[in-house]
């Protein structure tokens, strides 16, 4: 028996696809084909009755009912064996697509999934190292900022999408900035004092882009070169960053020295840590 015999033709049995179509794709790709060509069948013998039967003998409700319910078996009937050909034919069609994505699965926006804070570490710590390779600066530093900046990659920006925005350094979408953006509201300090205001910010496609747009950002404005020269030293490198200006807060050096000597990245660099 076909896995579509028991569904009657009106389509009432096409809600329980939907597991079907994750599970066993092709299964219920073949039930669909099947239940299409069952009612495709009976609105053609639908048809074919109503345009030569037309007596009064036969235009009585209890007759129409019976006929319909007649039609709807004939059409099962058939389409579980050869029927029209359409099954097939829709098989074949349907199938070609069948490598773009499953039914019913939809496509899923790429984003950092929360987790601990030492996972975070694990997932930047390579990129990090390459910036400590071409520029010098502890890659220390960088986990930390990074850390403080994205709440340890649990909040970061989101695009329009849902998406992940990658951003971990808080680089804002200046007019030099050709790539994609995400607005935020934002808490900006002058003279001391915080105010929340609307900025662009620079979005990116992973995490590897982001980190290799943090050292260009670094690496091409003077007014971090004292920054890259002590760069060795992660809390040297973080009271330079507030010294040009990377950040309106009066306590962000203070915030990256809370992280660098934390517990997650006290030891971080040292023998066992790679």
């Amino acid at each position: 028996m076909s896995a579509y015999s028991g569904i009657d033709t009106d389509l009432n049995g096409l809600a329980r696809l939907r597991t079907q179509a994750q599970q066993r794709p092709q299964a219920a790709l073949e039930e669909v084909a099947g239940q299409f060509e069952a009612l495709f069948t009976r609105m053609m013998l639908k048809t074919m009755r109503e345009s030569s039967m037309n007596s009064d003998l036969m235009s009585s409700s209890q007759s129409s009912q019976y006929l319909e319910m007649f039609d709807g078996q004939i059409a099962q009937e058939m389409s579980r064996g050869r029927g029209l050909g359409l099954k097939e034919l829709l098989i074949r069609q349907l199938g070609q697509l069948d490598g773009a994505a499953p039914l019913e699965r939809p496509v899923q926006a790429q984003r950092l999934e929360p987790g601990s804070k030492e996972d975070f570490i694990a997932g930047l710590r390579p990129f990090a190292r390459q910036v400590e390779q071409e520029l010098g600066i502890s890659h220390r530093a960088v986990l930390a900022q990074a850390a403080l900046e994205s709440g340890w990659g649990r909040h970061t920006m989101r695009k329009p999408d849902g998406s992940d925005s990658f951003n971990f350094f808080g680089i804002k979408a200046d007019a030099s900035w050709n790539g994609e953006r995400v607005a935020k509201r934002t808490l900006e300090f002058r003279d001391g004092i915080g105010t929340r205001e609307t900025a662009n910010f620079r979005s990116y496609d992973s995490m590897g882009e982001a980190v290799k747009d943090y050292a260009e950002f670094i690496r091409s404005n003077p007014r971090y070169e004292q920054a890259i020269e002590r760069g060795a030293d992660p809390h040297a490198y973080a009271q330079e960053l507030q010294r040009a200006g990377y950040a309106t807060d009066p306590k962000y050096a203070q915030k990256i020295v809370a992280i660098l000597d934390s517990d997650v990245l006290r030891d971080e660099g040292q023998a066992g840590v790679l």
